[in-house]
């Protein structure tokens, strides 16, 4: 009976730490490259960035901000919404998301009202 190597269950947790680590990895990298993207108008990649950053850590506060930021700046206000309020479910209490929030829904009444054209009113983007 052929013998069982005692490294073989220490080289499986090795490689499952290490998969586990490349994955999270990916969060902080593509959110610092979807805030490159905006500087340059690259929006749509910038919401590849971001969404790829949140399937690494759907709990980044950050991301979910980002990615509203820019769905408002495409037009894509009720995805934008959802962003936010998903933003602030994770962080109530980030006065940067709250104020992105704040404007959006001001923008968006004005809108409403005929009084703005363009709903995305200086919010900011995160790393």
């Amino acid at each position: 009976m052929p013998r069982k190597s005692p490294l073989l269950p220490v080289l499986a947790l090795a490689a499952a730490a290490w998969l586990c680590g490349c994955r999270t990895a990916a969060g902080p990298a593509d959110l610092r490259l979807g805030v490159e993207a905006t500087r340059d108008g690259r929006w749509d990649e910038a919401v590849a960035r971001w969404t790829k950053a949140l399937a690494a850590d759907p709990s980044s506060a950050a991301a979910h901000n980002n990615l509203a930021v820019a769905f408002e700046r495409l037009g894509r206000f009720d995805q934008a919404r959802a962003e936010y309020e998903a933003a602030l479910k994770l962080a109530p209490a980030d006065a940067r998301i709250q104020e992105n929030f704040r404007r959006f829904k001001d923008l968006r009444k004005a809108a409403a009202r005929g009084g703005a054209s363009n709903a995305s009113g200086g919010q900011e983007a995160r790393r």
